[in-house]
């Protein structure tokens, strides 16, 4: 029988750990709450390359929180006994967004093209008008720029860091930050281009489906590579849980 889990309870599929919680939202709350740390959102792709990255894998093992946001990974929790529901990362981070104005949190922004950036900052100001944005930088800086930018945005200390750069480079980025340093920061992949317009989402219907992954697909046939990854993951979850 599926266990329902009320507290976030780590557990590992494949090897490479997951919280299963009830409220995912509110598990973000309490880890700001508590002096803030790292939200990775795992997907069934990011787990057979945390196994073969062992840059990611540890900044993933050191994150304090770790969603399901996969149909994947939801699956290999349900063979393990925990009824949980797929969490997707860009639908946290816009309810992270909203907390934000709300509470009177300051937030920073990092990653996608410069014309998304710019977009994403107008649109944002829009739909919250009291969001406190005291950082934002495009991804696209030369090499020699990144310790100067890493530098003024730890010095703002921001409530909330989002940051797309991309698997794996947003998480071994946040990761390798210096220490101690406060608030929430997450990866969001390609939550930026979405927001700002320049990509769509998958239709609700398809999220309904839990195949999502093959729009993305649609759009970006380059992707299909990285998408063998799917086939790999179901097959070594089956054989490890035999």
């Amino acid at each position: 029988m599926a266990a329902i889990v009320t507290d976030p309870v780590r557990t590992h599929v494949l090897g490479v750990p997951v919280d299963v919680c009830a409220d995912v939202l509110q598990a973000a709350l309490d880890l700001g709450q508590r002096g803030g740390g790292q939200i990775v959102t795992l997907n069934a792709e990011m787990t057979m390359a945390a196994r073969a990255d062992p840059a990611l894998g540890a900044a993933i093992a050191a994150a304090q929180l770790v969603i399901a946001d996969g149909a994947g990974v939801v699956w290999a929790l349900g063979r393990q006994g925990f009824r949980v529901r797929r969490s997707p990362g860009i639908e946290l981070a816009w309810n992270l967004l909203e907390q934000a104005a709300a509470r009177g949190w300051t937030v920073a922004l990092v990653g996608a093209s410069p014309p998304v950036m710019e977009e994403l900052r107008q649109r944002l100001a829009r739909v919250f008008p009291s969001l406190q944005l005291v950082f934002s930088a495009h991804g696209f800086q030369a090499a020699d720029a990144w310790p100067e930018l890493e530098q003024q945005l730890l010095a703002v200390q921001p409530d909330l860091v989002l940051v797309a750069l991309g698997v794996p480079r947003q998480e071994t980025w946040i990761h390798g930050l210096p220490r101690p340093r406060r608030g929430l920061w997450m990866g969001v992949g390609g939550s930026f281009d979405v927001w700002a317009g320049a990509k769509q989402r998958a239709p609700a219907w398809m999220g309904a489906l839990q195949i999502e992954w093959l729009y993305r697909l649609l759009q970006e046939p380059s992707r299909w590579r990285r998408m063998r990854a799917l086939p790999d993951f179901a097959w070594a979850v089956l054989r490890e849980r035999r």
